[in-house]
C-alpha cells in the first residue's frame, strides 16, 4: 500500500493561516513591529465540519478584522441551515460567541449523502457552500506504542518516551485522503496532596478520604492535524501511522493511566488540499511576511459575489475511532525516565523564627506560623508529631498546585474510564 502521511500541523496556526489568506499580496520587507495592512479587508471565516457521528455539530462564523492585533470577531445574527440532495434542511440554532449547533435529535449525517451549507447574515449576503459528499472512512485496525525519541521544538533537546501508532484498513475508492485527530484523557496524582484542615493549633481534623483531592482526570484534544493519502489500487492496509510522541519525563501523561481516542476522518482531494496550504504556511514560517502568497482555498462563496474570499471550510466527513489504553506497569518494562513534579515540602516550626532576633527573641505561635504561610499563599498539608511524645514538632506547606488536582483537572471521572492498573 503507497501511502503518504503529511507532518502534524498545528491548529493554531489556523488562524495565521486565515489572516495570511486575507492579504491580497504580501510584502517581502519584513518589518519586525506593526505592520500597515494595506488592502486587508473584513472577510467571512467559516468553520464547520459534519459527521455520521450522533452528536450536535457545530459552525462557528467570525469576520477578519483590519487590526493587526486582532484576528477575528464573532458573527453571532445569522440563519445558518445545512440541506441535503434529497431536500431535507436543518436550521442550526445560534449558542452564542458566533456558535451555530445543529440538533441532533433531528440531524444526523449519512454516509454517501451530499450536504450543503447556506449561510443568511444580517446585512443580506448569502453564502453557500459547493455540495460535498459524505465519504466512507476504513475502519481502524489497531493503536499500540512503542518506546521512542522526540525533540524539542527547536531540536536542541531530546527526549526519551514513547510513539503512538494507528494501522488501518484499506478504502473503497481510486485515491483516499484521511485526516486524523485525537483526544488524551489521563489520570494524575499530585506528591503532595492536602491531607488535613487546620482550625488551629489544637483543632487539626483529618480529611476524610472521599473529600481528599488526590486522583483527578485532565483531558485535552489534540492541537495538530494530522494528514495522509493512500492508493487501495495497491495491495495492504495502512500501517504504523505516527499519531502522537510523548516524552515520558515532560508530563504527568503517563504517570498513572493514559487513554488516547484516534478518529480518522474520510476528507475529499480539495480539503485535503486546504490543509496542504495550511502546512506549507507552516514550513514558511507562518507569519504574514512571508515571501510567497498562498491561494484560498475554500468550498464556500457568496451568491451574489464569487470573487468575494470567504475564509475556512465546511468539512463533510465520515468518521470512525478507536480508543488506547496505557497503563505505568505497562510502561516499567521500557525503561523510560520518569515525570517528577516541581514540588518541594516544607516543614517549619516556630523555633525556626524569633521575632527581632538575637538574644531574647521570642518564637510566633503555632497560630501565627500557620497565618504567616498562608500569607505567603501556600497550603497547608498535614502536621507533624514527635513519635514518643505526640506532641507537634512540625507545619508542612506547599504550593497550591502541588496539593489540590483540581487545579489543573478533574475529580469527575470520564463516563468511559475504568482502571486497569
Amino acid at each position: 500500500m503507497e501511502f503518504t502521511p503529511y507532518p502534524m500541523i498545528s491548529r493554531s496556526k489556523l488562524k495565521t493561516f486565515l489572516a495570511l489568506s486575507a492579504l491580497i499580496a504580501l510584502s517581502t520587507c519584513i518589518d519586525p513591529y506593526k505592520p500597515v495592512l494595506k488592502g486587508y479587508d473584513s472577510l467571512l471565516v467559516v468553520e464547520g465540519l459534519i459527521t455520521n457521528e450522533n452528536r450536535s455539530y457545530e459552525v462557528k462564523l467570525s469576520k477578519t478584522l483590519k487590526s493587526a492585533d486582532k484576528i477575528t470577531e464573532k458573527v453571532d445574527d445569522a440563519l445558518i441551515s445545512i440541506s441535503d440532495e434529497t431536500g431535507f434542511s436543518a436550521l442550526l440554532t445560534h449558542s452564542g460567541n458566533g456558535i451555530y449547533k445543529t440538533d441532533s435529535t433531528v440531524f444526523t449525517g449519512t454516509i454517501g449523502k451530499t450536504y450543503t451549507l447556506d449561510i443568511l447574515t444580517s446585512d443580506g449576503q448569502h453564502y453557500v457552500s459547493e455540495p460535498s459528499m459524505m465519504l466512507p472512512v476504513p475502519e481502524i485496525d489497531s493503536i499500540y506504542y512503542g518506546k521512542d525519541s522526540g525533540y524539542s521544538g527547536d531540536h536542541s533537546k531530546s527526549f526519551e518516551g514513547i510513539s503512538i501508532y494507528l494501522d488501518s484498513k484499506a478504502g473503497d475508492g481510486n485515491t483516499d485522503y484521511l485526516r486524523w485527530a485525537y483526544e488524551e484523557t489521563w489520570k494524575f496524582r499530585l506528591p503532595l496532596v492536602k491531607k488535613f484542615n487546620f482550625f488551629n493549633d489544637t483543632t487539626i481534623i483529618p480529611i476524610s478520604g472521599k473529600d481528599l483531592k488526590e486522583f483527578c482526570w485532565k483531558q485535552q484534544k489534540s492541537t495538530s492535524i494530522l494528514l495522509g493519502t493512500y492508493s487501495p489500487s495497491q495491495s495492504g492496509n495502512i500501517i504504523k501511522i505516527p499519531i502522537s510522541f510523548i516524552g515520558s519525563d515532560q508530563s504527568d501523561r503517563l504517570s498513572i493511566q493514559y487513554s488516547i481516542l484516534v478518529k480518522q476522518y474520510s476528507i475529499s482531494e480539495k480539503e485535503s488540499r486546504f490543509w496542504t496550504n495550511l502546512k506549507d504556511v507552516e514550513e514558511s514560517g507562518g507569519d504574514i511576511f512571508g515571501s510567497q502568497p498562498y491561494p484560498v482555498i475554500s468550498n464556500i462563496k457568496n451568491t451574489a459575489n464569487e470573487n468575494e474570499r470567504v475564509l475556512g471550510y465546511f468539512e463533510v466527513s465520515g468518521v470512525t475511532q478507536k480508543r488506547k489504553d496505557i497503563t505505568f506497569n505497562e510502561l516499567l518494562k521500557l525503561n523510560l525516565p520518569l515525570y517528577h513534579y516541581n514540588c518541594t515540602r516544607y516543614t517549619t516550626s516556630p523555633g525556626d523564627y524569633c521575632r527581632g532576633g538575637g538574644w531574647g527573641c521570642i518564637p510566633p505561635t503555632w497560630n501565627e506560623l500557620y497565618k504567616m504561610w498562608i500569607d505567603k499563599h501556600f497550603i497547608f498539608i498535614e502536621p507533624e508529631y514527635i513519635p514518643e511524645t505526640k506532641n507537634l514538632s512540625k507545619y508542612v506547606f506547599a504550593m497550591p498546585t502541588c496539593t489540590d488536582c483540581e487545579i489543573s483537572g478533574t475529580r469527575v471521572q470520564p463516563a468511559f474510564w475504568v482502571d486497569l492498573n
